[in-house]
């Protein structure tokens, strides 16, 4: 069965300074199904969120192309800066002064690689999604003009997640995949490192210079892993060796960049702590169960798509996970509250609150 677009993936942040008592930043989003809010909605894949009961308890109580049953990371950090949160880069809305807010470029089941999710037909890559944002300048531009649009982007806040889709729907998408035929399980942890490098590099060749990064979380533990690789409800050993591969291999090439940049540009956020958390003690943050999905069907509520026809559970709120791949709206609130506020064991080498209260200072 296909996998559809991982909880787990990398995400990144990228804040610049600020001046005090200046208006509110535009925010710029990159990535996959967990900061996507509708741009699938306008292309033709299966990879949509399309349909109820997705939205259920968005303001609107309709689907809007979010993953989730309400808000998801990006409304929350938006919602946390006093933000709109920005529209789809392919919602027909955004032009005019709507630009000035941003955009979401994010595309459900891209990944790092470009081979990344090529089930889901017609969705927006990375490197598309950063041709993109080099086309929104240029819009900008028409309206605000060069400086104004430099200005706007320099002092704008970036979020991108990546990286759980290249190991779900790709390395362990089907048996004897053909990245699995070509890569030891080591050797491709390597090699989407180094191109996610590049990706990273050709961010902070367009402006980025404060970068909050999140790791690949627990791929093994999501209900769609549960559903068809536990036996007895334990994570999947397979997926969660990649994950602990990954991680640290992801700290170190950070690290590496740093020093080849010349300062702490990347800020690296423990989203394996935040998420193991919670789904190893769901009681003690308010959730009955991080197994089971709301929305779902089969063992976990963790196979297939998340429908109209699927069971649903009555209350989002104590269920640490929406659909089979993605949080609720709450554990969602939990993530970026440590993304907020965390200690050094979840944020290093600072939380997104002292890089705003260092942006304000400036």
């Amino acid at each position: 069965m296909e996998h559809l677009f991982s909880l787990c993936c990398l995400a990144i942040m990228v804040f610049f300074s600020v001046p005090f008592g200046a208006e509110a930043r535009a925010f710029f989003v990159f990535g996959d199904s967990l900061v996507d809010n509708g741009n699938n909605d306008f292309l033709f894949t299966t990879a949509r969120a399309d349909s109820p009961p997705y939205g259920i308890d968005y303001p609107t109580h309709r689907p809007t192309g979010r993953f989730s049953n309400g808000l998801n990371i990006p409304d929350l950090i938006s919602e946390h800066m006093g933000m709109e949160s920005p529209l789809p880069y392919l919602h027909p809305s955004l032009r005019g002064d709507k630009l000035l807010a941003g955009a979401n470029f994010a595309s459900a089941g891209i990944g790092i690689l470009n081979d990344t999710g090529v089930q889901f037909l017609n969705i927006v890559r990375m490197w598309k999604q950063l041709e993109y944002f080099q086309q929104f300048h240029v819009r900008l531009t028409d309206i605000v003009g060069a400086d104004r649009t430099r200005e706007i982007i320099s002092n704008g806040i970036s979020l991108i997640s990546l990286g759980g889709n290249d190991f779900v729907n790709n390395y362990y998408l089907v048996p004897l995949s053909a990245r699995s035929r070509q890569f030891s399980l080591p050797d491709y942890v390597r090699y989407v490192v180094s191109e996610y490098r590049n990706i990273l590099s050709r961010m902070y060749d367009v402006g980025a210079r404060k970068v909050l990064v999140m790791g690949t979380g627990p791929m093994g533990c999501v209900p769609a892993e549960l559903a068809q690789r536990s036996r007895a409800g334990e994570c999947s050993v397979e997926l969660q060796r990649a994950a602990n591969l990954f991680n640290p291999q992801l700290n170190d090439m950070l690290k590496g960049l740093n020093d080849e940049k010349g300062g702490n540009i990347f800020v690296a956020a423990n989203t394996m702590k935040m998420h193991m958390d919670y789904i190893s003690n769901p009681q003690a943050y308010g959730f009955i169960t991080s197994k089971v999905a709301c929305c779902g069907q089969g063992p976990y509520n963790g196979l297939g798509l998340c429908t109209p026809m699927s069971n649903l559970c009555p209350n989002r709120d104590i269920y640490a996970f929406w659909d089979p791949f993605h949080p609720s709206e709450r554990a969602n609130r939990i993530i970026v509250q440590q993304m907020i506020g965390g200690t050094s064991n979840y944020m290093n080498p600072m939380n997104l609150s002292t890089i705003l209260a260092m942006d304000s200072k400036a």
